[in-house]
């Protein structure tokens, strides 16, 4: 294998062919469980960090996708819980403390439904967070990477991982380290993850939106901004979400 466009476009062709067979059921159960939420009148929160915030975007806010979807970020200590911008940092996503304060300032409700993302499934502030959401009586989806996250040790107090929380794992098919093209010296370049988690988070949202239709209602999903009517489209589809979604952060 060289290091090449073509190369990584047949590997990133590979790996998503293989999540999509692999995780057709485990997609499948996670679509029930938001389907259930959103009946319950509860809302989806995406959270993740580094480049798993890419994952809560694809979930929250985005045309084609469901209006009921809130994202939370490390910045939102800042954002909504006046925090200094000098607490942001790479190191912050390994703090399990931050984890409460970000769950206290999200707008969640009982019946509210959680996708957390991370491809290593280790890190203090991710592992936290998913242990108070299901603490709390929520369901849990997971995404992660099975074979990064079995290779690593555990930076959360309790050794445990993301995916031992969920009630569903979506694995991405990421190889450990992410990258997929080795480099002659060493290391890789190339990662997958990603494009990975964004094709787990639009099956599963498309797979939602299919169970609504199939019980006779109708999905509330959004228009793009940028056609004519999607505005007042998506803002009356928000206004029933009042308080309970935030965008523009």
């Amino acid at each position: 294998m060289t290091v090449s466009a073509e190369d990584y476009l047949a590997v990133v062709t590979e790996t998503i062919g293989r999540v999509s067979a692999s995780q057709r059921e485990a997609v499948g159960r996670a679509a029930d469980l938001v389907a259930d939420a959103l009946r319950a009148d509860g809302v989806v929160h995406a959270f993740g960090t580094g480049h798993s915030e890419a994952l809560a975007m694809e979930i929250a806010g985005r045309a084609g996708g469901l209006v009921p979807t809130n994202r939370i970020a490390l910045r939102d200590l800042v954002l909504h819980g006046g925090a200094s911008a000098d607490v942001l940092g790479p190191l912050l996503e390994r703090d399990p403390a931050v984890a409460h304060r970000l769950y206290e300032l999200a707008p969640v409700h009982p019946s509210d439904v959680f996708v957390v993302a991370s491809n290593s499934g280790v890190n203090g502030a991710i592992v936290e967070f998913a242990a108070l959401v299901k603490e709390r009586g929520h369901g849990l989806v997971a995404i992660t990477s099975a074979q990064h996250s079995a290779r690593m040790t555990s930076r959360h107090p309790s050794g445990r991982k993301l995916a031992e929380f969920a009630d569903v794992v979506l694995d991405n098919g990421a190889p450990y380290g992410d990258a997929t093209l080795p480099l002659p010296g060493g290391g890789a370049v190339g990662a997958v993850s990603s494009i990975t988690a964004a094709l787990l988070a639009q099956q599963l949202t498309i797979e939602v939106v299919s169970r609504l239709l199939a019980a006779g209602e109708r999905p509330p999903v959004y228009l793009s901004a940028n056609i004519t009517g999607g505005d007042e489209h998506n803002n009356e589809l928000e206004a029933r979400y009042a308080g309970r979604i935030r965008r523009g952060s």
